[in-house]
């Protein structure tokens, strides 16, 4: 790949890692928990007077929390970057900071969801306190598809870029073909 994005020398390349395979599995897989979260969501707050719903929501939303935490903990503990020492300052404080951010607004979004059913399934189904519960949960729920397409724009950019960022974590398949005959 060639053009004005890519100048990044063998050396640097060659200082990129690449996750682990239990990163790589938390990270696709957190996708597949993620949008199985969206396609199960509830449409109206009073399909939780079905208490097995209502249960299934709070269990689904305190795994969610679990795995999430997990993940952060995984990844911080192993590797919590693959960009290299040399990045510029300001695109690594902007590489934590959107990184950071969708753990918070993904476990906002579960406890706001623990909150709800909390409420719902102690009698509070409306009123001021669910209504701000509701507002709060939507709020996350909306910085969340924003943080993630900040994540992904940011992944296509360092593909344009070609330095190795992009194939730290995605599956062998979808690697960049230049930096893994540079790694071989």
């Amino acid at each position: 790949m060639t053009g004005p994005l890519v100048e990044q020398t063998e050396a640097q390349r060659q200082t990129i890692g690449s996750h682990s395979p239990i990163a790589l599995m938390l990270h696709w897989g957190f996708i597949g928990v993620f949008a199985y979260a969206l396609t199960k969501q509830i449409d109206e707050l009073d399909e939780l007077e079905d208490f097995s719903l209502l249960q299934n929501e709070m269990i689904f939303a305190a795994v969610f929390l679990a795995l999430l935490f997990a993940r952060f903990i995984y990844m911080r503990l192993t590797r919590p970057t693959v960009l290299p020492s040399d990045t510029p300052r300001m695109e690594m404080l902007m590489a934590q900071s959107v990184h950071l951010s969708m753990y918070v607004s993904l476990a906002m979004i579960a406890v706001t969801g623990l909150v709800i059913g909390g409420m719902y399934w102690s009698g509070i189904k409306d009123g001021t306190e669910m209504h701000i519960a509701l507002v709060a949960h939507e709020f996350f729920v909306q910085t969340s598809y924003l943080l993630i397409f900040l994540h992904i724009s940011a992944a296509v950019y360092h593909r344009r870029k070609g330095d190795g960022i992009w194939s730290a974590m995605v599956p062998y398949f979808w690697r960049e073909a230049s930096v893994e005959s540079d790694r071989t």
